[in-house]
């Protein structure tokens, strides 16, 4: 039996609950086709980069198992509106960098190598699940780099065994569904006029989530079950905003509050929808976002007030 056949047999409510949703999967029209992008020494990506160039920067994490448009794109219209907004594959993820091996520290270190190739000196992070993770690597350790972080549905560390397997259910009954709804050209609930559409919708979502192998999603899971930021998150100076899904079947609430509870100063957005919020949720998440990011944008700007005033000559 083959890896997408184990996750398509795997048994577990939270995973079914979850894909009965999948008719509520915002519009695709329009979203921007990524451009690839070179990374010396490390490998190739695809990237998408919009927004004013003059406005701050902020770089999209995505979750494990999706790619950087499948996890955003429901937020591209709206945050590139005030921000300069990069988005891009993650290694072994969709069309990121294929290596030799996979580490949440080279994820790390290619963010900081994707803001090099574009001429980016400082940015926002927004980190999704993994992306979450990520996030908080990069912010400890480029500190003059990053100026705020956003950490949606993730936590400080992820527990190996029950959540993996249910996240594996998760992620194969989301693909079985999708499949079946793209052979028989229906959603459930759409009046049949927008059926056609709808249906693309399915089929590019589909094509996002078949572009990370089975395999790959597992070596990554494998991965995030050692991540661990508790002994150094207190340490963490950035200006941070924490958006919690309370109903997460994936990451447990609870955990994401301590996250939250852990970075000193941190705002925040609590939610009541699962893991796939970004996009299943979207009407929710969205909101929840922006005021995350508007809240993490003005601490900066307090920040660089202050840093201005104590460099002034004094007066007298």
């Amino acid at each position: 039996m083959g890896a997408e056949q184990v996750l398509l047999g795997a048994l577990g409510d939270v995973g079914w609950q979850a894909t009965r949703k999948l008719a509520t999967i915002p519009p695709t029209a329009g979203v921007p086709d990524p451009e690839p992008l070179s990374l010396p020494g490390r490998g190739q990506t695809v990237v998408v980069d919009v927004g004013p160039r003059q406005a701050p920067a902020i770089i999209l994490l995505h979750s494990v198992a999706c790619t950087g448009l499948l996890t955003w794109y429901p937020v591209l219209d709206r945050l590139s509106a005030h921000y300069r907004v990069v988005v891009f594959d993650q290694r072994w993820h969709g069309q990121g960098i294929r290596s030799h091996q996979f580490t949440l520290q080279d994820c790390a270190d290619d963010v900081v190598a994707v803001a090099d190739a574009l001429g980016i000196d400082r940015f926002m992070i927004a980190g999704y699940s993994m992306g979450g993770m990520v996030g908080q690597m990069v912010a400890y350790q480029q500190r003059e780099r990053v100026s705020g972080l956003v950490l949606c549905s993730t936590a400080s560390y992820f527990r190996r065994g029950v959540r993996q397997r249910v996240a594996l259910d998760l992620f194969g009954r989301t693909l079985q569904l999708m499949r079946d709804q793209a052979k028989i050209g229906l959603v459930p609930g759409d009046p049949r006029r927008e059926r056609l559409a709808r249906l693309e919708d399915h089929r590019w979502a589909l094509a996002e989530f078949r572009s990370t192998s089975p395999w790959a999603i597992a070596v990554a899971l494998d991965e995030i079950g050692r991540f661990d930021s508790a002994p150094w998150l207190h340490r963490l100076r950035v200006p941070t905003s924490v958006v919690v899904t309370s109903r997460d079947g994936f990451i447990a609430p609870a955990h994401q509050r301590s996250l939250a509870r852990r970075i000193p100063g941190a705002a925040t957005y609590e939610i009541p929808a699962g893991h796939t919020a970004c996009v299943l949720a979207a009407n929710q998440f969205v909101p929840a976002l922006m005021a995350a990011c508007t809240s993490v944008h003005a601490a900066i700007a307090d920040e660089e007030t202050a840093r201005v005033r104590e460099e002034e000559p004094d007066s007298a």
